[in-house]
């Protein structure tokens, strides 16, 4: 059995899934192995993403762990099964890991919905909004890589041509923030317009004048999986990027977007409100 070297976000949720329904079936790693015919660290290499698993094999395990949702094995078997090289993988080795894993994550989304506070979502960004984004940050990035990370969000936009619904609830203090000049913002704003006409693209706006709006000062990103037991929470913090998966907090961040959905103007109100941001410049 060849091991990987390094495991993407995809694999170690494939390999938390497994080691859930293990978990949830009272059974030891030596008795999984046991039932299998493996050993005891084949099946701690398949639970830590370390080794890929079979059709065949991950089927026996999901029987074994006496898990009847049909639906939810089909979807770890595509998980498993899916040898598919993205666009994303051009980019390894030369952007951080996480950057690739949130590509591939959208790529196989079912829905994507956005929470943003002082950031237009970068599926939203136009190439010089994002470059200026990316300047700002502490310590200054080399000039070749910045440029890469533009790059890949640019390219992270076809998750918006290939139809996948997508809704974002953007705070108006992240549409009037100037990461860099007025023509930058200006056109940034007509960027949102132009995506917001699309029929599956819907962008709210939360506006200053909101009563009793406490927030969730925080920006978070929700990925549609096959089964919603396969959603992904995504949470942006000073150390680095973090993929959520327990169903406990997934059920706080969809009550979060639900909530910040239901205060925000409707769409075609933000619409007009955007324009109106949009002629002040």
């Amino acid at each position: 059995m060849v091991l990987r070297r390094e495991c993407t976000a995809r694999q170690l949720r494939l390999a938390v899934e497994l080691r859930r329904l293990r978990d949830a079936a009272g059974l030891s790693a030596i008795e999984a192995a046991a039932m299998l015919g493996v050993s005891r660290v084949q099946i701690s290499h398949i639970e830590s993403g370390l080794a890929g698993v079979s059709e065949e094999r991950l089927r026996r395990l999901a029987a074994h762990y006496s898990c009847t949702d049909e639906a939810f094995v089909d979807a770890l078997v595509v998980m498993a099964t899916d040898r598919t090289r993205g666009w994303w993988e051009e980019y390894r080795g030369l952007l951080p890991t996480p950057f690739l894993d949130l590509a591939e994550l959208e790529q196989h989304s079912t829905y994507r919905r956005d929470v943003e506070f002082l950031f237009v979502p970068g599926l939203l960004q136009t190439e010089d909004y994002a470059r200026a984004a990316f300047s700002s940050r502490v310590p200054e990035l080399p000039q070749e890589e910045l440029e890469l990370r533009v790059r890949h969000r640019m390219h992270r936009r076809v998750i918006l041509e290939s139809a996948c619904p997508y809704e974002a609830v953007i705070h108006e203090a992240a549409l009037r923030i100037k990461v860099a000049d007025r023509a930058v913002a200006r056109a940034q704003l007509q960027r949102v317009l132009e995506l917001s006409e699309a029929d599956h693209v819907s962008v709210r706006v939360i506006p200053f004048d909101l009563e009793g709006f406490g927030g969730f000062w925080s920006p978070m990103m929700l990925a549609g999986g096959r089964v919603p037991k396969l959603d992904t929470a995504v949470r942006d913090a000073p150390h680095g990027t973090g993929f959520i998966d327990s169903e406990a907090q997934l059920g706080v961040f969809r009550t979060v977007f639900r909530r910040v959905a239901e205060v925000s103007l409707d769409p075609d109100r933000s619409r007009d409100f955007i324009l109106r941001l949009a002629k002040e410049l």
